[in-house]
């Protein structure tokens, strides 16, 4: 033990890393000096921690694309109808009106397999190639078909190119579509496919071992002193939600080989994450731990709650001691492993959406502590029962009575959390607020 281990161990946190700053050094651990549009030689694709695959479009959902991606053909890739009608000659509607149509010869077949001769027309449908010799397409509305003679009367007069979708309309051959590092939704997948492709280069899904530690957890039916395992489920959950691909382990007891044979063991990972043991109790052993096989870049973090999370690097693999608290697990969980996460992917976390709410009760925080406070959303009614004025919230933010970093309820009850900055000492009733929907998961 090193002599800030042992001062910790004596006096607690007396200094705490701001949030920020504890996100910067671990994003510098992580992807070092990495520019962020250097791509690999001779492939275009981006360099990414993780490295990258090709895989089929169809399984590219929620995957972060490696290489920019550029149309390979027109969509469409031929003329086409854009309404169900006749295709003609514009110059043969020229001065057709309902009361004076121009009659025209209905020719044999239909769609791309007609041919549309001076003063004739050919059946189409909404997205049928355009027959030879056609230039525009007669809605249906605005023909009467004469079937026993075989002919029709048009009763709109057309100009080039109306109602016809041209090649490459909606995208064009080379296109750019997307950049390197943009995070693929169903309907790009419908272009992707669409543009020519049925490959994609990706980031491959970051791997994560979740390691829960602490000789109190068992899986079920707990005894007096016993506490049931739900950090573990927790974070591998949430980090399958973000896209990683992860390996619960079984309940490590808090004993200093055991936890070094452990995180030993998920170093093959690309992260590594534990729950419980990151304080400086008697058995908070993981940041000794981490400390011996690599370096702790932050212990203690100016937040709550979870101010005892230990940042780590061994063997240039991330190592995240997320508190034992379940609250304090997820918060850190979310501050922390998601933005890792999305730096191995070659990507950085989005914001999360947020709701404008009125605060009914005051927020209290520590002036350099960024506070997560719980709350629940109820619909409003206005202040004089008319309508809301623009940009007045339509909810009303209700911190939860219950705020302790041990109460699960506190968090998986409620609507979403508001953040109180570092620089602030609480939110006054009142005040119009963000709350976050941390559980959002792009």
């Amino acid at each position: 033990m090193d002599g800030a281990d042992s001062e910790r161990k004596r006096a607690g946190f007396k200094a705490r890393t701001p949030v920020d700053e504890a996100r910067r050094r671990l994003r510098a651990a992580v992807v070092g000096d990495r520019d962020d549009e250097e791509v690999l030689e001779g492939e275009g694709e981006r360099a990414v921690p993780v490295g990258t695959e090709r895989i089929d479009v169809e399984r590219a959902d929620g995957r972060v694309l490696a290489a920019p991606l550029a149309s390979a053909r027109d969509v469409p890739h031929y003329e086409r109808a854009a309404m169900d009608g006749y295709a003609v000659r514009a110059a043969d509607t020229f001065g057709a009106s309902e009361r004076s149509p121009e009659v025209l010869r209905i020719a044999d077949g239909a769609g791309g397999e007609a041919t549309v001769d001076p003063e004739t027309a050919a059946r189409v449908h909404t997205g049928s190639a355009l027959p030879e010799g056609a230039d525009a397409v007669v809605m249906i509305e605005h023909v009467t078909e004469l079937e026993s003679v075989g002919e029709l009367e048009v009763e709109d007069a057309l100009a080039e190119g109306e109602n016809v979708a041209p090649v490459g309309e909606d995208v064009a051959a080379d296109q750019r579509l997307y950049e390197a590092g943009h995070r693929l939704r169903p309907s790009d997948l419908g272009l992707v496919r669409s543009a020519g492709y049925g490959e994609v280069a990706v980031a491959n899904r970051p791997t994560v071992g979740v390691i829960p530690t602490g000789e109190e957890l068992v899986a079920s039916d707990p005894e007096p002193g016993e506490v049931v395992e739900t950090n573990g489920l927790t974070v591998s959950r949430l980090v399958e939600r973000w896209g990683g691909r992860v390996t619960y382990r079984d309940v490590v007891t808090d004993d200093f080989e055991s936890l070094r044979v452990a995180i030993q063991r998920d170093l093959t990972k690309d992260v590594v994450v534990t729950s419980g043991g990151s304080s400086v109790g008697e058995r908070d052993l993981l940041p000794e731990v981490i400390d011996e096989l690599g370096e702790v870049i932050v212990h203690g973090v100016g937040l709550k709650p979870g101010h005892p999370v230990c940042l780590g690097i061994v063997e240039e693999t991330p190592v995240i001691a997320l508190p034992g608290y379940p609250v304090a697990c997820i918060v850190n969980a979310v501050q922390f492993l998601r933005p890792v996460l999305r730096w191995l992917e070659g990507t950085e976390p989005a914001p999360h959406p947020t709701t404008d709410a009125r605060l009914n009760r005051k927020i209290p925080s520590e002036p350099g502590t960024r506070t997560f406070a719980r709350v629940q959303l109820e619909e409003r009614e206005s202040d004089d029962g008319e309508a809301f004025e623009p940009g007045e919230p339509r909810y009303t933010a209700i911190p939860t009575r219950a705020s302790g970093s041990g109460v699960l309820s506190s968090v998986a009850l409620a609507d979403g959390w508001v953040v109180v900055d570092d620089d602030r000492e609480g939110i006054p009733e009142g005040e119009t607020v963000a709350v976050q929907d941390w559980e959002f998961h792009p």
